[in-house]
């Protein structure tokens, strides 16, 4: 009896039965109409004319439920009544295309018409089934009836059986009810699930969030990675000549202070990015370019660390802000590898030139090391980071072996995408 009496059929008969409910303003209306052209006709005394009037009501049933607020509702109740399996998901917010409109119409439409067949089988079968099964108890129950009840042998046997005619028609009323409510719960996901729309709407949100993710993982990796490379690399040499040579340990001692200044600021623009991405809110545009540029890169050179032989052809000052910013990631993220990773045979050479065909080239060159140097834990996105980079503009980076050195180039248009479809 489970199927037909369970907590789950119980509750969604009580879906159908509020389905019913909501049919009642439509079904009046309908019977208004049936009124108006057979004004000599008790529509309620008419089963025919009860039937034209639930016709009339369904399609204006259908039509308000047009509206992108009645798929919120119409989710919040199925959830809650119809026994839906958690694996079978249902939409979220109204509905805002043409297809999620018309599938929620069809479900509310589903659900009031079922609902309004249910809701009159038990208003008008659950006592003339009471009555039923009493015939055999009550003679007054059998009086109203004496003259439609056969005479000797044939009452004896109609009397007899009543009681299971009775309990046969709750029988069959309870399972019309369970399937009707199965019906629906198996229709739920289709109708008032993800249409591919949403599904679309969707994975767009989630790329964007990535695309977030993303921007910020390079930003605090390119920044403060950088910065906590150069800074231990720098506090070690200083520890090891700290008695030898006080000038070298002055100098590191300024670099670390300079680099870590350096870096709050850049921290804190990081920051400034979350709350923006985070909140859809704050100051500028959100495409808008922020943090050091290539105007900043004499600063990061003096204080990286490394010595390095910087020459730059054409006009830096120049390139466009999002390209620069860019750019100055890219060079960073570059002396970091070369820091931990390069070898001590001479400087590090890097050639910015900005080309007249509309192109930021960047060439960094680093000595090798005389063995390779430890892998470590969690590293390796370095050079993930900067192609990524490059790609987001439409370039492109190249890194290996050249000459006896670790050499990374990168090639940027100075025109991003963006700005070629405005």
């Amino acid at each position: 009896m489970t199927p037909l009496l369970g907590r789950r059929a119980r509750q969604r008969w009580l879906h159908l039965i509020i389905g019913g409910a909501l049919l009642m303003p439509y079904f009046l209306v309908g019977t208004v109409i049936v009124g108006l052209y057979r004004p000599d006709v008790n529509v309620f005394n008419s089963p025919v004319n009860q039937l034209i009037a639930f016709a009339y009501a369904l399609p204006m049933a259908a039509v308000t439920a047009l509206v992108p607020l009645a798929r919120p509702l119409s989710v919040a109740v199925a959830r809650a009544l119809c026994g839906l399996p958690p694996d079978r998901p249902l939409a979220d917010g109204p509905a805002r295309t043409r297809q999620a409109r018309v599938r929620s119409a069809a479900w509310f439409t589903l659900h009031v018409g079922l609902g309004g067949v249910i809701s009159g089988m038990t208003l008008a079968l659950v006592p003339f089934a009471v009555g039923v099964m009493g015939l055999s108890f009550f003679a007054g129950l059998r009086e109203p009836l004496s003259m439609y009840l056969p005479e000797g042998l044939g009452r004896t046997w109609v009397l007899a059986l009543a009681p299971f005619a009775g309990i046969a028609m709750l029988v069959a009323l309870t399972g019309c009810a369970a399937a009707a409510g199965a019906l629906l719960a198996n229709r739920a996901p289709v109708l008032l699930g993800p249409t591919p729309d949403d599904r679309l709407a969707a994975a767009e949100r989630r790329a964007a969030e990535l695309a977030v993710r993303n921007r910020l993982a390079r930003e605090l990796h390119d920044s403060v990675g950088h910065a906590l490379s150069a800074v231990t690399l720098q506090a070690g040499a200083a520890r090891r000549v700290l008695d030898s040579d006080p000038e070298f340990v002055r100098a590191a001692l300024t670099a670390i202070e300079e680099t870590t200044r350096r870096t709050v600021g850049e921290l804190d623009t990081v920051l400034g990015l979350l709350r923006r991405d985070g909140n859809g809110a704050g100051d500028g545009a959100p495409d808008q370019p922020s943090g050091p540029g290539l105007d900043a890169l004499d600063g990061l050179l003096a204080h990286c660390g490394l010595p390095v032989a910087y020459v730059a052809g054409g006009d830096p000052d120049g390139v466009p802000g999002a390209v620069s910013r860019e750019a100055y990631r890219i060079v960073q993220e570059g002396l970091s590898n070369a820091l931990r990773h390069g070898g001590r045979g001479g400087p590090v050479r890097l050639r910015i030139t900005v080309h007249a065909a509309g192109e930021l080239e960047i060439v960094l060159a680093s000595p090798l090391p005389e063995r390779p140097a430890a892998v470590r834990p969690g590293g390796g996105r370095g050079l993930r980071g900067i192609a990524e980079r490059a790609v987001l503009l439409g370039g492109r980076t190249e890194a290996g072996e050249h000459d006896g050195h670790w050499r990374l180039t990168a090639l940027l248009p100075l025109h991003t995408p963006a700005q070629e479809q405005r």
